[in-house]
């Protein structure tokens, strides 16, 4: 039987979702080193924590939620029950150039990308389990459902931000405006950490910082290049794109340092690499090579500023969460107004190059959206399981550290030799018990 199936866009989609999910590791890495020694194995587990049960919550209902035909016209919410299990997207479709396991797979590190970033605005003060309870309801409450306003293009059973004409083509609404908000939301609930902001609270290991960056920008490459779901031109460009606005964006953080405290830190260059990953991420598609050079250098300077506001409005948001992806996502995606051009695969030109203010107003309207609708869902979330289970550890604990308070371990042991012999693979807690037994 004749097929559509294009060998070369599966393997590309299929690669790339591989790719993605790099970056969990990848993020995990870059907000591990930011955090104090004590914290580190807690930051570890709160992103990889969100890739277990998100990725769960992905097969049972996730998917069907963001990628089922919408119900009615309005393209709100998906059909909870179309897809549910996945069991009916296992068998061939002759219409289809990728398989749709491929797809799902891709989508799927999409949303346990999106969660994990929220882990680093509650850094250092927050229970293991309460983040765990956070990750599932805030998933299926608002990841999803913004899913499938941004990411569903099924025509009129898609989502209302598509069917507008809003650009965002990897996720500048739905992953970086909504995480970057929703970290703000539960930083407001949860409080300050003990000491803040007058106890120095520096990053543990740069050089994990570093590496993390890294990561997160090869993984990149997946997550905007892939969302073009073929191996294409659309895919080359935003690709490209990418790259360039990187680059810029370490440039702008860099620069914006050296004038402002004047030191150009590993810290900031790392920072400014995920400013520009964040805010080409929509563009990266509409804008032309040099428009993602503004983009990224645009938001390496706004981001390097932004992230000192928490000083000055008394927030603590650990890592820059709000800073850097709620920043970057608004600059990206209200750029796209002034930068876009009909010469790129989105064909749409914004106010620079003629369009008017039309598409301007257009992404205004759709980060609005994202950002109250994660706004106030967030707080209701995170208060509700405040009054049921509590979201912060005890201050004692706080004091001697989240790592042995919810896991028993310690990421670094510098006083012991390697092997670990007999104790090896046990839990700090209960290699102390077994020493005691001996």
């Amino acid at each position: 039987m004749e097929t559509a199936l294009n060998t070369g866009d599966t393997a590309w989609l299929m690669t790339a979702a591989a790719l993605v999910l790099l970056m969990l590791p990848g993020l995990a890495f870059f907000y591990g080193g930011m955090v104090r020694s004590k914290s580190v194995l807690n930051m570890l587990m709160m992103v990889f924590g969100a890739l277990f049960i998100v990725g769960v919550l992905w097969v049972l209902v996730g998917y069907s939620i963001a990628f089922g035909d919408s119900y009615g016209q309005a393209g709100w919410l998906g059909n909870v029950t179309q897809y549910a299990g996945l069991e009916g997207l296992m068998t061939d479709n002759p219409e289809s150039v990728y398989p749709a396991m491929a797809f799902v797979a891709f989508q799927a590190m999409f949303a346990c990308l999106t969660v994990g970033l929220i882990a680093g605005g509650v850094a250092d003060r927050m229970k293991f389990s309460a983040w765990l309870v956070f990750a599932g309801i805030w998933a299926l409450l608002v990841y999803f459902p913004v899913a499938h306003w941004v990411f569903n293009l099924a025509g009129d059973n898609g989502g209302w931000i598509y069917k507008l004409g809003i650009i965002d083509f990897a996720g500048g609404t739905a992953v970086h405006i909504n995480a970057g908000i929703a970290a703000l939301a539960l930083v407001f609930v949860l409080g300050k950490r003990l000491g803040w902001p007058r106890v120095p609270m520096r990053p543990s290991n740069l050089t994990l910082v570093m590496i993390g960056a890294g990561l997160l920008w090869f993984g990149w490459f997946g997550f905007n290049a892939g969302s073009a779901t073929a191996a294409n031109n659309t895919a080359a460009v935003a690709f490209l794109n990418t790259f360039a606005a990187t680059c810029a964006a370490a440039l702008g953080w860099l620069l914006t340092e050296k004038i402002r405290d004047g030191k150009a830190t590993s810290l900031g260059a790392a920072s400014g690499v995920v400013a520009g990953l964040v805010a080409i991420t929509p563009a990266c598609a509409a804008v032309s090579p040099l428009g993602a050079m503004a983009i990224g250098a645009i938001a390496g300077v706004l981001c390097a500023l932004a992230v000192g506001l928490k000083y000055r409005f008394k927030y603590d948001d650990s890592l820059d969460v709000v800073g850097v992806h709620l920043v970057g996502g608004l600059v990206g995606t209200l750029l796209i107004g002034i930068f876009a051009t009909e010469a790129s695969p989105t064909g749409i030109n914004g106010l620079l190059h003629g369009g008017g203010w039309n598409q301007l107003w257009l992404q205004f309207v759709g980060a609005l959206a994202v950002l109250v609708y994660s706004l106030v869902v967030t707080l209701v979330i995170a208060l509700v399981i405040k009054a049921i289970m509590g979201l912060r550890v005890s201050e004692e604990q706080e004091i001697s550290g989240v790592d042995l308070a919810e896991h028993a371990e310690s990421a670094y042991e510098l006083g012991e030799s390697g092997g670990g012999g007999i104790f090896a693979g046990v839990g700090h807690a209960g290699r102390a018990r077994a020493e005691e037994q001996q």
